[in-house]
C-alpha cells in the first residue's frame, strides 16, 4: 500500500503573520537566483568575480539577510547559505557539469534521443551524488542566511516552498535535509525524474517560479516590519532569451508548441513571462532603483540547460564582463557591512509573548528574536 501525503496546503497558515521588528535604520538585502540548469554557472561565476573583487574572496552570503532561488539557483543559494563561497559553488558546475550532464557517446546517442521522447534524459543519481558531497548530512535548520526555495509538488498539482524557520510560522521544514531540498527544486522536468518523498512527487521550481525575486519579496514584507523603501535586491538571471513565435506557433498543435526542442517553446515562454512579470511587480511595491537585475543580454541563441561545454566556454566571460561594468555599484549598495547571523525563531506562541511585551527578554539589535 502506498502512502499518500496530505496536500502542503491543507496545512497552511492562511492568516496575517506577526511581523517581526526590524531595526528602522537598517536595510534589508536580498540575493535571488533563477533556474536555468548548466547556465547557473553564470550567477556562479558573476557572484565569484564579486567575491574576488571586493571581498577578499569571503563569502558573499554574509552581506544579505535573505538569499532565493530556483533549481540551479536553489542548489548555488543552499550553498551560499551552508557557508561556501561562490567560488567553491562555480567549481562545482566547471569541474562536474559533465558528470551531471554526461554527453552520449556517438553510437548511443540517437537511442537515448528516442529514448527521451518517453522518460527523463538522465538518471538522477549522478546529481543526488554531486549534492551529497557539497551538503553531506546538513539540514535547513543549519543555515547561516534565511532561504527560500521553491519546488512544485506533482501529485496534487501544487507550488511549494521551502524555508528556514527565520519566522515562527516555519517549523516545518527546519530539519529538512539540504540535499533532498536542492534535489526537489531542480528536478527539471524531462531532464530529471521526479523525486518521490514521502507520498510528494517534487519537481523543478521552475514551473511556476523559475524567477524567484517576489516568493523572497512577499516573504520579506509579510514576516518584518521593514519599510518597503528600505528593501534591496540584486537578482540574477542565467540569460534571457528572445523567443520570438512564427506564423506556425500562432496557429499550430502539439507539435509546434511542444516538440521543437529538449525544453518545449511554452515552456520556455510561460518560464520568461513568469521573470518579466515578477520583476515589474516588484519594481511597483519597492521601487526600480532598488531592485538590480543582472543577467546577459537578450540573445538570440538558446542555450539548453545540459549544454556543458558551450557554458564553460562562454558564461565565465560573461560574468567577468558583467562584473566589471557594475561591480562598483553592486559593492556600494550590498557590500557596505557584513550582516548579523540570523537567528532561529521560536515558535508562535513565544514570538506573541516578546512583540506584546509580556516575555522576559525582547528582540536583539537586528529585530530577529533570540532563540528559545
Amino acid at each position: 500500500m502506498n502512502y499518500i501525503s496530505a496536500r502542503r496546503s491543507d496545512g497552511i497558515i492562511e492568516h496575517t503573520r506577526i511581523k517581526l521588528p526590524w531595526p528602522k535604520d537598517r536595510l534589508f538585502r536580498i540575493l535571488t537566483i533563477d533556474g536555468g540548469g548548466i547556465r547557473g554557472l553564470f550567477p556562479a561565476a558573476y557572484l565569484a568575480e564579486i567575491e574576488r573583487r571586493y571581498l577578499g574572496g569571503g563569502s558573499i552570503a554574509k552581506h544579505f539577510d535573505m538569499i532565493a532561488g530556483t533549481s540551479t539557483g536553489g542548489i548555488i543559494a543552499l550553498g551560499l547559505a551552508g557557508g561556501k563561497t561562490a567560488k567553491e559553488i562555480s567549481e562545482i558546475y566547471t569541474d562536474r557539469g559533465e558528470h551531471i550532464f554526461p554527453k552520449p557517446k556517438p553510437l548511443t546517442g540517437l537511442w537515448k534521443w528516442f529514448r527521451s521522447l518517453r522518460s527523463s534524459k538522465y538518471e538522477r543519481s549522478a546529481l543526488q551524488s554531486e549534492l551529497l558531497r557539497i551538503f553531506g548530512q546538513d539540514v535547513l535548520d543549519t543555515a547561516k542566511t534565511r532561504v527560500v526555495i521553491p519546488s512544485f509538488e506533482g501529485e496534487y498539482g501544487e507550488p511549494f516552498l521551502y524555508k528556514t524557520p527565520h519566522h515562527p510560522d516555519y517549523q516545518k521544514d527546519r530539519h529538512k535535509a539540504l540535499v533532498d531540498i536542492a534535489q526537489h527544486t531542480a528536478a527539471a522536468p524531462s531532464y530529471f525524474a521526479a523525486v518521490e518523498d514521502h507520498g510528494y512527487q517534487m519537481l523543478d521550481g521552475g514551473i511556476w517560479a523559475n524567477n524567484p525575486i517576489m516568493q523572497a519579496l512577499v516573504d520579506v514584507l509579510a514576516c518584518y516590519d521593514v519599510p518597503r523603501e528600505n528593501i534591496r535586491i540584486l537578482s540574477i538571471g542565467t540569460g534571457d532569451e528572445t523567443v520570438e513565435l512564427a506564423k506556425r506557433h500562432l496557429t499550430g498543435g502539439k507539435i509546434d508548441w511542444g516538440m521543437s526542442t529538449q525544453v518545449p517553446l511554452l515552456f520556455r515562454l510561460a518560464a520568461r513571462a513568469q521573470s518579466k512579470n515578477a520583476l515589474g511587480q516588484a519594481f511597483l511595491l519597492i521601487g526600480k532603483p532598488n531592485v538590480i537585475r543582472v543577467d546577459m543580454d537578450e540573445r538570440e541563441w538558446h542555450m539548453d540547460l545540459d549544454d556543458v561545454a558551450r557554458a564553460k566556454a562562454e558564461l565565465p566571460n560573461f560574468a567577468r564582463a558583467h562584473a566589471e561594468s557594475n561591480g562598483q555599484l553592486i559593492k556600494q549598495i550590498f557590500l557596505t557591512d557584513e550582516v548579523d547571523e540570523f537567528v532561529r525563531c521560536p515558535t508562535r506562541d513565544r514570538v506573541f509573548e516578546v512583540v506584546t511585551g509580556t516575555a522576559a527578554h525582547g528582540a536583539n539589535r537586528r529585530g530577529v528574536l533570540p532563540s528559545k
